[in-house]
Formats: structure tokens, C-alpha cells, sequence
């Protein structure tokens, strides 16, 4: 294909002249010059967006809950105590479909990103590169943007006939500069802790990904041993010199040969390919000139604990910055996601329980993990802005935090709610991460900066995920229902006036979640069934056994619990259970949304029926707060519709009614316009276009133009854009084959 317009390294998040010509969407995105945009002439504010990874408000003692033994995060306390505290603030279920709200500011039902993205799931089902992302906008008022960590807003290369844009997707997404992963996690732990374990089917003993002391395990630990680095060099290790050498030489990025000396060669069957959890990545780099290089786990650069190597990246990029340029550093830590592997002792608080005779499998013991994994996350967190210069460490190592002499805004949010087994009390364990109940969206936000007036104060209102797409723009001074076209629909509200404005009144008058099933090719089959005995639920999201497994999941798929073929469906997982004497379980929804008011949430819910094959669509109605230190939860007991609509009492009748309608009337806002790939509202040249460069790309397979959904971008794609040239979009009350009713 030629194009007419050929890339440059400074336009490397347009590479292709399609997108450059879609105006209606990156009227204000991009541009075809070589010369970036001038600065502004006064400084505009910087941002630090701080992602936290699977912690939910149940998590914080800053916002009054943390049950009965909290993590310990003196950093977030102090940072929200220099801001405010938004104490009713609901994300998306899941990571991905909250992660695109974040960087387009729409509902899950009108980007299509429903849920957490896997392997299978199409490019369809990805934040797509038409979209005027928040980076994009920003670059337009000068600012350079990076992401560092997790992003999971794209395919990755654990299918590439998925991930059309490949490792440069972050650049053509907006990002000047992206050092992370795509995939959704830390990949399992290496049982072998690095092919030191000899078992022939790769399972070891080392559940932690370390070998042992002997204390700690006399079976399979060791008290010396020689500690392999992967850019090279042997170092022996003994108990005479640190507690744990496994443990040390893991934490180093290294591989410990156990009871072994020193060798010339480093021994054949030490693995450095296979990722091991936490201490352990594959990083890809896009650069601000527009290169891609690349990590693997074998590389020295990408072993270390994730959260130290993920804040040494951001503070890297954050120095290297003029003083005079502006800049949004966007970091997704990867803590607190599983799997649940102790991080390196020096990160945690004085008399921490020591991880390194965990077996890292038991309930308690992740329960302890998971509170070190946040507590190393929150001295990090510290560390990144003492480095960056927007902190300082008082005498007493303390954080000394002053916003209102920086010229930066910080802003703190979580993904989504806590995992299950590591939720804290009150809050439910069967409903949390995942689904739409309150420990499952309700998480934590935290904005401090120079903008704020009369810090150290919480605002009760409702805040969607979605208004950091609106708070991020009007921090850059961005008006967005200025420079959004109308055919694009931003369902953001304004985050500033409760900075700016302590007294301000509440701007949402409801609030929306949502999560879904992805769009995979058509005949695909969906994954195997994955059972979390702590939420009591079965469910079919996980293509690999070892993601399941790292979800505190149990394997019904091939070689797992039901045997070496396994079983094909969630259905089939509960005519077993039944079989062998054992109780059911729930089945994962295939749909689930909710709205609220200031009192009263509707939760909907639609399931497969085990008998009919069809879906069911049933309704819940809950009274709900936010009160601390127990709030009211919509927990399984408290389901006013639990005997019929028609025995609600005169005032929960009416919000629902009320709640029903206004779900109904949102949902019904999604647009049909088959043949708009790039979604400017309409189907005309500029789509043809498009569909030609993404039928050449990764050899024509997925692509935000494959509409009929068959994982090609080919020409029964570019038959539908035939068929409707002219069309405008017109909003409609299908769902587009999601079933919603």
C-alpha cells in the first residue's frame, strides 16, 4: 500500500494516512507536521495518574475501612490527607473496560471494551486508535505524555492475529512514550524457580518462585547456593550473609542454584525465558522518537520486582523533562494483582511478617501478601514522588507532601474492587472483583494539587471512572464538549468543582457500571470453565489454566479437576458438582450492569439458562451507603425484589421505577452505524480507506474493520461499507447482539 503521507519518527502514533485523514475524530489529535506543538506560553499544570491494580476502598484506612488488620500505607494516608478524598467514586468490574474509561470517557456498551481482555477477544473489543484518547488531546496543548506498567487496553502478543497494531499500539493510541506490558497481570509464579525444580511436567515445589532456607523448608531448601545473573556474573549466597539467599538472589533478578558453587558456564537447565510473577517481565518500549525495542524476561532490564522497576521507570522519564515542558505520566502498577507473591522485605514496614516461608497457596497467608503487596506499592508510591521532586522524606523518613508548592496534580484511583480472597471485612468476598456490587466498583480516589481548596477534606458525590477522561482535559485547559464531535458520545462529568470548590453541590445525579462479554470471532469456543470457590462462582473468561489458577480459580478445563479432557462449560461444572455429591455453584453472568441514586441501586443481571440455553434477565434493588466503618452493602440478604416488584414499599417502588427506566433509557443510547469503523458518524470514503490500510496490516485479520466479526479484515468488511455509504448513525435500542433487553 502507499501512503501518501509517509510516517515520521516524531508522528510514530500515526502511522498510517488512514487515520491521519479520520478529521471528524483526531481533528484535534493529531497533526501532519514534523514539529510537535509549541508549548503554551504559561505553564500548564503536570499530572501523575497513579493506577492501583485490583484495590478497592475496602483496602484503605484513609477512607475509614481496611477491616481488622489493614495494609500499612502511610504515603496514600498523607497524599490524602494534602487532597481530597472522593469517597464515592464506582470503576467499571474489571480492569480493561475501566482502564478505556479512563482514556475515552465513554460506557463500556459504546466503546465495546465489556471486559477484561484476553487472548481470544478481538481487536473490536479494544480501545480503538480513532478514538480522541485523553493523551491525544493533551498533545494538542503541548504536553508530552508517557505511560509506565500495565495499560490492558489492547491485544498483546499472546495472539498477534489479534493485536493488529502490534507493540506499537500504546504510540498509536496517543502515548509520546510507553515502557510496560499489554497483558492483564504478572504471569503465574515459576513453581521450578527457574528450572532449578527437575519434575518432568514443569510443576515444582518452590510455590513462591524461590527456593527456601532450610528453616523454612528442609525438604527442599538450601542455606547456599550460587545466584546466576541474567546480564551475567556469579555471586555465592549462604545464610551467613542474608536470611533467604533464594529469596535474595530472586529479588536481584537472578536464578539461585541451590547447595551449588560458582561455575564458568552458567548450568543448562537454569530458565530465564519463563516469567515468574512479580520479579519477572516481557517490556516492550515505544520511545518519543518513535523507536520499539523490546525486553524479554531474560534481559536484565526486565527482572526485579515490577513495582521498584515500574516507579524507577516513571521517575526516569519524569526527570528527564524541561522544566518549561508539561507533562501527564500515567503509571499502572501491577500491584495489588495476582498472583499473590511475597515482595522483597526492605519495601515493607518494620516487622512484617517474613514471606519467605510462605508456600504463598493457603488463604491467611495470601491474606498477608496481599496487604505487603499494597504496603511495598505505597512505599514505592512514595519513593516516586520524593524522586520526582514533588516530595520530600522529613527526619523521621516520613513523606512530606506539599502540593500547593508543586505545579503538579496527583491523582490516586483503583481499577476495580479488591480480589476476592483478599477483600477485607465488612465488605462481600462473593461480590467483589468482577462483578457490579459494591466491593466489585467501589474503589478509592485520591486528587491533590495546587488546585485544590481547603485540603484534607472527602466529597460524597457520585464520580465515575469515566470523569477522569473530563478532569484530566480540564486540568490542560481542554473544553471537551467544544472539541468532541457531537457523533461521539462522552459520558464523563466534571471532576474540577469539587477541587476548586469545597461547598460544590453534586453534579451526577446517578452513576453507571458495567461489564460484559468481549466479541471473539464467531464459531470460537469459549474458554474453559474456571471455578472461584471464594466468590462461589464458575466462570469462562481465562484462556490459560495458569490465569485461572493465579485467580484463586480451580482448572475444569483440560488435565484439570474433571479430568485430562475436562469439561466445555460452566453448565456442565455444575452437572458434575451434582454428580459427585458436591454443591453448585453460581454462574458468571453474561452481562451485568448497575445504576444508583443517592439511596437506592438497581443491579441487572443477565445469565445463561443451563436448560434452555437462552438468557435470562433479572433485576435487584438494594438500599445502599457509604458509611464508615460499615456501610450498607447490597449483599445477597438485602434484595428488596427478592418477593417481586409488587411487594416494594410506596418509596423503593417508585426508585425503582425510576432507576429501571433511567438504565433503560442510557442503554438505549448505543449506536448501530454498520461500516463506521473509525465511529465519526458516519459510513462514507475516509472508512474504504481504512478498511484498505487494516486488510493489508497483519496480514487482514482483526481489526476495528472486521464487522462481521469472523477475526478478518477483508472483503465481506468492505461489502458492508458498500452497502451502507452515506449512512449517518442513528442511536438505537438493539445491543448489538449482547442480549441486553
Amino acid at each position: 500500500m502507499t501512503i501518501p503521507t509517509p510516517p515520521t519518527p516524531a508522528r510514530r502514533g500515526l502511522r498510517f494516512a488512514a487515520l491521519a485523514a479520520a478529521a471528524p475524530l483526531l481533528w484535534a489529535c493529531s497533526s501532519d507536521s514534523d514539529t510537535p506543538p509549541e508549548p503554551p506560553q504559561a505553564q500548564s499544570p503536570n499530572i501523575l495518574f497513579v493506577v492501583m491494580d485490583d484495590v478497592g476502598v475496602d483496602q484503605l484506612r484513609s477512607f475509614g475501612y481496611g477491616g481488622a488488620t489493614p495494609p500499612s500505607t502511610p504515603n496514600i494516608d498523607i497524599i490524602a490527607q494534602a487532597g481530597v478524598r472522593f469517597r464515592n467514586t464506582w470503576s467499571m468490574p474489571t480492569c480493561s473496560p475501566t482502564r478505556a474509561t479512563f482514556f475515552d470517557g465513554q460506557y463500556p456498551f459504546r466503546s465495546d471494551v465489556m471486559n477484561a481482555i484476553v487472548s481470544t477477544d478481538l481487536a473490536n473489543s479494544q480501545v480503538s486508535p480513532f478514538a480522541p484518547t485523553t493523551p491525544k488531546l493533551l498533545k494538542e496543548q503541548g504536553y508530552l505524555n508517557a505511560l509506565i506498567g500495565k495499560v490492558h487496553i489492547s491485544g498483546s502478543d499472546v495472539n498477534p492475529a489479534n493485536n493488529p497494531l502490534g507493540d506499537d499500539v500504546i504510540h498509536d493510541l496517543g502515548w509520546d512514550y510507553f515502557e510496560g506490558y499489554l497483558d492483564g497481570g504478572p504471569f503465574p509464579i515459576d513453581t521450578t524457580a527457574g528450572g532449578v525444580a527437575s519434575e518432568s511436567d514443569g510443576a515444582g515445589p518452590y510455590t513462591c518462585g524461590f527456593v527456601p532456607n532450610t528453616r523454612q523448608d528442609p525438604v527442599n531448601g538450601a542455606d547456599a547456593g550460587a545466584c546466576y545473573l541474567a546480564g551475567g556474573g556469579c555471586s555465592e549466597v549462604t545464610t551467613q550473609d542474608v536470611t533467604s539467599p533464594g529469596r535474595t538472589c530472586l529479588e536481584q533478578g537472578g536464578i539461585f542454584d541451590p547447595g551449588a558453587s560458582c561455575q564458568a558456564s552458567r548450568p543448562a537447565n537454569l530458565d530465564f525465558d519463563t516469567q515468574n510473577g512479580y520479579y519477572t517481565g516481557d517490556w516492550i518500549i515505544n520511545t518519543i522518537d518513535g523507536e520499539i525495542d523490546r525486553l524479554p524476561p531474560d534481559n536484565a532490564g526486565a527482572r526485579g520486582y515490577r513495582t521498584t522497576l515500574e516507579t524507577d521507570r516513571a521517575v526516569a522519564w519524569i526527570k528527564d523533562r524541561a522544566p518549561d515542558q508539561p507533562w501527564m505520566m500515567s503509571v499502572g502498577y501491577s500491584a495489588a494483582h495476582t498472583p499473590l507473591q511475597p515482595p522483597p522485605q526492605a519495601l515493607l514496614p518494620a516487622g512484617s511478617p517474613d514471606g519467605g516461608g510462605f508456600d504463598c497457596t493457603a488463604t491467611a497467608q495470601q491474606r498477608i501478601i496481599s496487604n505487603q503487596i499494597i504496603e511495598a506499592m505505597d512505599h514505592e508510591l512514595g519513593r516516586l514522588l520524593v524522586e520526582a521532586g514533588l516530595a520530600s522524606y522529613g527526619n523521621d523518613g516520613s513523606l512530606q507532601y506539599e502540593p500547593e508548592n508543586t505545579n503538579t496534580m496527583v491523582v490516586l484511583i483503583g481499577d476495580n474492587g479488591t480480589f476476592a480472597a483478599t477483600v477485607k471485612a465488612p465488605f462481600d468476598a462473593t461480590r467483589s472483583k468482577a462483578t457490579p456490587y459494591q466491593t466489585g466498583v467501589w474503589v478509592p480516589l485520591v486528587v491533590a494539587g495546587p488546585q485544590v481548596v481547603d485540603p484534607n477534606r472527602e466529597v460524597g458525590h457520585m464520580v465515575n471512572s469515566t470523569d477522569m477522561y473530563r478532569l484530566f482535559a480540564e486540568v490542560a485547559g481542554i473544553d471537551l464538549d467544544a472539541v468532541v464531535p457531537a457523533s461521539r458520545t462522552v459520558d464523563a462529568e466534571s471532576v474540577l468543582p469539587y477541587l476548586t470548590q469545597p461547598d460544590h453541590p453534586a453534579i451526577r445525579d446517578t452513576n453507571f457500571t458495567q461489564v460484559g462479554t468481549n466479541i471473539s470471532a464467531e464459531g470460537t469456543e469459549p474458554p474453559p470453565p474456571c471455578v472461584v470457590p471464594s466468590a462461589n462462582t464458575c466462570l469462562q473468561l481465562f484462556p490459560q489454566e495458569g490465569v485461572c489458577e493465579d485467580q484463586g480459580g480451580e482448572w475444569y478445563g483440560p488435565g484439570g479437576v474433571a479430568g485430562p479432557d475436562g469439561l466445555d462449560s460452566c453448565c456442565a461444572v455444575n452437572d458434575y458438582l451434582a454428580e459427585q455429591g458436591q454443591d453448585t455453584v453460581a454462574i458468571f453472568p453474561h452481562t451485568q450492569t448497575a445504576m444508583r441514586n443517592e439511596n437506592y441501586k438497581l443491579v441487572r443481571m443477565e445469565r445463561q439458562s443451563c436448560d434452555t440455553g437462552g438468557f435470562e434477565t433479572t433485576d435487584e434493588l438494594y438500599l445502599i451507603n457509604e458509611h464508615a466503618p460499615v456501610p450498607a452493602l447490597d449483599t445477597a440478604d438485602r434484595n428488596l425484589l427478592v418477593n417481586g416488584e409488587g411487594n416494594l414499599a410506596p418509596e423503593p417502588y417508585q426508585n425503582y421505577e425510576t432507576l429501571r427506566g433511567q438504565l433503560d433509557a442510557l442503554l438505549a443510547t448505543e449506536i448501530s452505524c454498520p461500516g463506521d469503523g473509525n465511529r465519526d458518524g458516519v459510513v462514507n470514503q475516509e472508512d474504504l480507506s481504512n478498511w484498505q490500510f487494516f486488510s493489508e496490516l497483519n496480514d487482514g485479520r482483526s481489526s476495528w474493520y472486521d464487522f462481521n466479526h469472523d477475526g478478518l479484515t477483508n472483503e465481506a468488511d468492505r461489502a458492508i461499507i458498500q452497502e451502507n455509504l452515506g449512512q449517518r448513525c442513528e442511536v438505537t435500542t438493539a445491543m448489538a447482539g449482547r442480549g441486553m433487553s
